[in-house]
């Protein structure tokens, strides 16, 4: 039996491109890329629901250089869409290799993303990828050249499909031919699509040269207000949030709280003592101290700890300086 790999999201594209090769005898194994930005979980559920084999494989390493400086720019927000999927093509050559399979899958239909789903677009990916001729794209492969197991004779192409377009309606007319329900929708997939969490990701490598998985996850948490170049304050909105900071502070963060007031946990990063006055009105401005006094603020650094006074800062600075 032929194998085949693919890249695997869990979403309704790609539970259909599993199915169609299924329909030709094709054995699947199916495979998942993470990073801070896009995680497994849909991959999981879809996996289970139809029945294959998953791998999970963490690119955080490679996709955070790329992300950088992605040689063909960026999507909308933070989405380096093209150099993303070389990247996860090329590593999907290399567990094809692994595993003994023919080909590469997807579930990409022409034109249903403009910046990354183009004819030109797919060609760019594969080459760069250097994957030319052995991605097969189920959904829309009538519409494009006959790829390596085409001409091979390992599945037909006229029982493959020509679906072209944003609209959705052939793909659910398929969803119900083949008894899947209860699928995903397709947006929300990628965190570098969002305009909050690519804003703050783009100041974060402004202002910082190393960057890390912790300084990443830190994003998708709180308030962010840049206080200065070097330095940013992070602020929780509730308890969930307060508790998920808190988690990821190191010795080196700097740690504010509210002396007499219920309020937030302020991290900075890496520190950050010489903004400890601003800092400490940032975090009496989102406490219950009241707004035209003085009141005192409780720090500690690693296992210094110590005390500030200080006035909340104005609503109007606050919003100046939220990322």
């Amino acid at each position: 039996m032929v194998k085949a790999i693919g890249l695997f999201s869990g979403g309704l594209d790609s539970l259909l491109a599993v199915r169609v090769l299924q329909e030709q005898g094709i054995e699947v194994v199916a495979v998942n890329f993470v990073t801070p930005f896009f995680g497994p979980w849909r991959a999981s559920e879809g996996a289970r629901r139809l029945g294959i084999p998953l791998r999970v494989v963490d690119i955080t390493e490679e996709h955070l250089r790329m992300l950088r400086r992605p040689r063909h720019g960026y999507g909308s927000q933070m989405n380096p869409c093209i150099d993303c999927h070389s990247l996860m093509l090329r590593k999907a050559r290399e567990l094809m290799e692994g595993e003994g399979a023919s080909f590469l899958f997807t579930g990409e239909v022409l034109g249903q993303r403009p910046f990354s789903q183009t004819k030109e677009a797919l060609r760019t990916v594969d080459e760069e990828a250097g994957v030319v001729g052995l991605v097969l794209r189920p959904l829309s492969a009538r519409l494009l050249p006959p790829t390596l197991p085409e001409r091979e004779g390992w599945v037909r192409r006229e029982a493959l499909l020509g679906i072209r377009g944003r609209s959705r309606r052939r793909q659910m007319e398929l969803a119900k031919k083949y008894g899947i329900e209860g699928y995903p929708s397709p947006a929300g997939g990628c965190l570098l699509t969002d305009p909050v969490y690519a804003r703050r990701l783009k100041d974060l490598f402004e202002h910082q040269e190393e960057v890390g998985r912790r300084d990443l996850e830190l994003l998708k948490v709180g308030r962010h207000l840049r206080l200065s170049p070097r330095v940013k304050a992070i602020v929780g909105r509730n308890q969930g949030e307060n508790e998920r900071i808190a988690s990821l502070a190191t010795s080196e963060d700097l740690i504010l709280q509210a002396g007499d007031y219920p309020g937030p946990v302020v991290l900075i990063p890496y520190g950050g003592e010489e903004e400890l006055l601003r800092a400490a009105g940032v975090c009496l401005r989102y406490s219950d101290a009241p707004s035209q006094e003085v009141s005192k603020v409780i720090w500690r650094k690693g296992n210094r700890t110590g005390e500030v006074e200080a006035a909340p800062i104005s609503p109007d600075e606050c919003e100046r300086l939220l990322l």
